[in-house]
């Protein structure tokens, strides 16, 4: 039977005051609007394009979504960016497509690239910012920063930092909890197709959130990521599989995953179907929504433990 890191009851208690802080999340964000607007007036307009799904979030989180007129397809958050033209993704980037929609200014993530299209961008006299990435709560402050200076909008970024903080708090002490218990062995499968699935080792972002929220990753053999084989999930032997929201989907689901995987079906976590799936941008993003990712994923790591192995219920 799977040991959860709730045994002195701490967690529970944890959690309370995380939903309070989340409560004042939406009263942050709800202020942040009302303060913006009026930065809104004096700050210049752009013609923006973002790259990244987590630059994009934080482009709205500001306020300044009105002058967003393209994304890449990473950026799917908020709802609102769904009508706008996309431009392809981040990492296969092609200019002259940019060009052709008159941008200003482009506001890319530092995975952005290929370097050559950025360099072709820089010589046509687009103005781009390169927003940093790293995958932490801090990197989410750094994110908030850097592009709120950009745009003239350091008050409203206030806000947004000040929630980042208060997860920052919560999410060391589900750290310090998961150090005194025995936190259930988790592994990340990224997936696109049943013929492209890899495992997530240390260095990336779901390996991030995972220690974030007090979790422990099952791979430390290597960094990145690297192709899911019978012997690695034997070896490994995970309580609970991870993924996102679109990679499950792409593999036609639970069954399709234990189908394309069949040594998986042998694991603690194929046994007793503890396959979590979380959306790809709020889980990997370590955008403005963090402490919201963080909150989420714990509830249902922890709400996947509790189920028995089918061997387990018969006992």
């Amino acid at each position: 039977m799977v040991r959860t890191i709730n045994r002195s009851g701490a967690w529970p208690f944890l959690l309370a005051v995380i939903l309070a802080m989340a409560a004042c999340q939406k009263q942050d964000a709800e202020q942040g609007v009302k303060s913006t607007s009026a930065q809104e007036d004096l700050a210049k307009k752009e013609r923006i394009i973002t790259l990244g799904g987590p630059v994009t979030e934080v482009v709205y989180a500001l306020g300044a979504g009105d002058q967003v007129i393209a994304t890449d397809i990473s950026s799917t958050w908020p709802a609102a960016v769904a009508s706008l033209k996309k431009i392809g993704y981040q990492r296969t980037l092609s200019a002259e497509n940019i060009i052709a929609l008159g941008p200003t200014l482009i506001l890319a993530s530092a995975e952005a690239g290929p370097p050559a299209a950025i360099e072709q961008l820089r010589a046509s006299g687009i103005r781009i910012e390169v927003i940093p990435s790293e995958h932490s709560l801090a990197g989410a402050k750094q994110k908030i920063d850097a592009v709120a200076k950009v745009l003239g909008l350091e008050e409203s970024a206030k806000h947004l930092r000040d929630t980042i903080a208060r997860y920052a708090v919560a999410a060391d002490s589900l750290q310090r909890l998961a150090a005194a218990g025995s936190p259930a062995k988790i592994l990340f499968i990224y997936a696109r197709g049943a013929g492209a699935l890899q495992a997530s080792g240390k260095g990336t972002a779901a390996d991030a959130m995972l220690a974030a929220s007090g979790l422990r990753n099952v791979v430390t053999e290597y960094d990145g990521y690297k192709p899911l084989t019978p012997e690695a999930i034997v070896a490994a032997n995970p309580q609970v599989v991870l993924m996102t929201t679109s990679g499950l989907q792409s593999i036609s689901g639970k069954e399709g995953l234990l189908k394309a995987v069949p040594a998986l079906a042998q694991s603690d976590a194929g046994r007793a179907g503890r396959i979590v799936a979380m959306d790809d941008e709020l889980l990997l993003g370590f955008g403005p929504r963090s402490g919201q990712a963080i909150l989420e994923l714990r509830r249902k790591i922890d709400s996947v433990q509790a189920m028995q192995s089918p061997t387990a219920a018969r006992l």
